[in-house]
C-alpha cells in the first residue's frame, strides 16, 4: 500500500456472506459521512444516533437500513465512521458496498479496521492482535482468554514490567552522565530490581506452552487392535453416530477425524484397529498404515484395550508401538467386566463407551495432561510473536543480572536493559517495523 493510500477512505464487509437478520457495512475515513450521506435519503446524520433511512442508487431504492455514525475519535479506528446495517442476503449487502465504493470509498485490506486502530493509538499492538484471537477462537475457553487480552490485561502487566525496567535504565544513565551529581546505583539495588522483573516475566511465560495449546489445538488418536472399541469411544466423545460400530473386526477400514472442544481444541482421530494375520485384505492393509501414520502424528494417543477380555498378546504389541509417545492408557468396556479389575498398567483410566461413564472424567485427564496450568488460573494468553519478545527480554536482563553480580561496568549492563526495553516495547507495539505489522494484520480477515 502506498502512503496516498493509507489513509483513504475504507469500506467491507463486516459479516460474514450469507443469508441472515443482518449485515453490516462499514467506512472508515474522512469521507465517511460524505458517502453515507450521498449514498442514502438521509439529510444529516447526528453523531451518536441511530439514524433509519434507505440506501439509494440512481433513485432506486436498494434497501431499508439503520446507520450508525461515529465521529472522530470516538470510533474504532479512531476516524469518522459509518456502520449501515441492512438485510443479510448476500446480494444486499454486497449490492450496497458497491454502491459506497462507487461513491468514493476503496476496499479496505485485511485488518485494514484495526491495523487504523492501533495507529491512531485507540488500542495497543497486544489488544490489536486479541481481536484476531477472538474472532479465530477455536473455543468457548480461547474466547474468554482472549477478550482478557483485548481489555488490556496483557498491556497494562507489560507496562508495569516496563516501568520498574526503565526507573534502573534512568539511575544508571543518571550515573554514567553526571557521575559528580549522581552517585551509581548499588549493584544490589541493580540485581534485586532484574530479579522481580525476570520473576514477572517468568509469571507470563509460565503459561506459553498451554497458550499455543489453545490458540492451535491437538491432535488425539484413538488406538488399539480391533473391537476394542474405538469408534463407539470416538462416537460417544463426539456425541454423535460419526462413525460405523459392529462386532466385525476391520469394520473402520479409514482415518476418521472430526473436531471437538473438550476445553481445548481437539482435532479427534478414529483409527483402523491395528493387527496382522492373512484375513487382512488389501482396503483393511492400507488402512492399518494410516492409522500408523495418524498415532505417528498425533500430540497425544488414546491406547484403548477391552477390560473385559483383558490385555492380550496384540495388545502388548500395538502398546510397544506408541509407549513412548504421550499416551493415555484406556481401559474400555467396563460395564462387562465380569469379577476384580486386574490392573495391567500403572496407570489406567477405566470407561465404557457404551453407557459412558468415565467419559466426562477422560476429558478432564486429556486436559490436563497436554496443559501446563489450568485455564482458569491463566492471567494471559500469549502468541508466537509476543512470546519470542519476552524470551529476548528475559535472556538481555539475566545478561544484565549476571554482569550486575560481577559488579561490571553499568554503562555495559545499561545496553543489556536498553535491549531488554526494546523487545518489550515490540509486544505492545511501541517499537515496530513494517513488516511485521504488516504480517500480523495480513491474518485478519477483510472488514476487522
Amino acid at each position: 500500500m502506498n502512503i496516498t493510500e493509507e489513509f483513504d477512505t475504507i469500506a467491507a464487509i463486516s459479516t460474514p456472506l450469507g443469508t441472515g437478520g443482518v449485515g453490516v457495512i462499514r467506512i472508515s475515513g474522512d469521507r465517511a459521512f460524505e458517502i453515507a450521506l450521498k449514498i442514502s435519503d438521509r439529510k444529516d446524520l447526528p453523531a451518536g444516533k441511530i439514524c433509519h433511512g434507505w440506501i439509494v442508487d440512481d433513485d432506486k431504492k436498494i434497501d431499508e437500513v439503520l446507520i450508525l455514525p461515529f465521529k472522530n475519535p470516538n470510533s474504532y479506528t479512531g476516524e469518522d465512521v459509518v456502520e449501515i446495517q441492512c438485510h443479510g442476503g448476500v446480494h444486499v449487502v454486497k449490492n450496497i458496498l458497491d454502491i459506497v465504493l462507487k461513491n468514493g470509498a476503496r476496499m479496505a485490506e485485511r485488518g485494514e479496521f484495526t491495523k487504523r486502530a492501533f495507529l491512531n493509538k485507540r488500542i495497543d499492538l497486544s489488544q490489536a492482535e486479541a481481536v484476531d484471537d477472538l474472532i479465530h477462537s477455536k473455543t468457548s475457553e480461547f474466547a474468554i482468554q482472549s477478550a482478557k487480552n483485548l481489555s488490556g490485561v496483557l498491556a497494562k502487566k507489560i507496562q508495569e514490567i516496563k516501568k520498574d525496567i526503565f526507573e534502573v535504565s534512568s539511575r544508571i544513565v543518571a550515573g554514567i552522565d553526571f557521575p559528580e551529581d549522581v552517585a551509581e546505583p548499588e549493584y544490589s539495588y541493580l540485581c534485586e530490581s532484574f530479579e522481580k522483573s525476570l520473576k514477572e516475566i517468568d509469571t507470563i511465560l509460565k503459561s506459553a506452552k498451554s497458550s499455543d495449546i489453545l490458540r492451535q489445538g491437538i491432535k488425539i488418536a484413538v488406538a488399539g487392535r480391533p473391537n476394542v472399541g474405538k469408534s463407539s469411544l470416538f462416537n460417544a466423545l463426539l456425541n454423535l453416530d460419526r462413525a460405523i460400530v459392529t462386532d466385525i473386526a476391520g469394520t473402520t477400514r479409514d482415518v476418521i477425524k472430526e473436531n471437538i472442544d473438550f476445553g481445548i481444541p481437539v482435532t479427534l482421530i478414529d483409527t483402523a484397529g491395528i493387527r496382522d494375520g492373512e484375513q487382512i485384505d488389501k482396503v483393511e492393509e492400507i488402512g492399518i498404515e494410516y492409522s500408523k501414520q495418524s498415532v505417528s502424528e498425533a500430540d497425544l494417543i488414546l491406547f484403548l484395550y477391552d477390560v473385559s477380555v483383558g490385555l492380550t498378546s496384540e495388545d502388548k504389541q500395538i502398546y510397544e508401538i506408541i509407549k513412548d509417545k504421550p499416551h493415555i492408557v484406556v481401559a474400555n468396556k467396563f460395564d462387562l467386566l465380569k469379577g476384580e479389575f486386574k490392573q495391567e498398567f500403572p496407570e489406567t483410566f477405566k470407561i465404557s463407551a457404551y453407557t459412558k461413564e468415565g467419559l466426562e472424567g477422560l476429558k478432564e485427564k486429556i486436559k490436563n495432561s497436554v496443559l501446563d496450568i489450568n485455564p482458569d488460573d491463566m492471567e494471559f494468553v500469549t502468541n508466537q510473536r509476543q512470546q519470542n519478545c519476552l524470551y529476548r527480554a528475559k535472556t538481555a536482563l539475566e545478561q544484565a543480572l549476571d554482569a550486575a553480580n560481577n559488579q561490571e561496568l553499568q554503562d555495559m549492563i545499561y545496553i543489556d536493559v536498553k535491549s531488554a526495553l526494546l523487545s518489550l516495547d515490540e509486544i505492545t507495539g511501541e517499537v515496530i517495523n513494517d513488516e511485521i505489522l504488516d504480517n500480523i494484520f495480513a491474518h485478519f480477515c477483510i472488514g476487522k
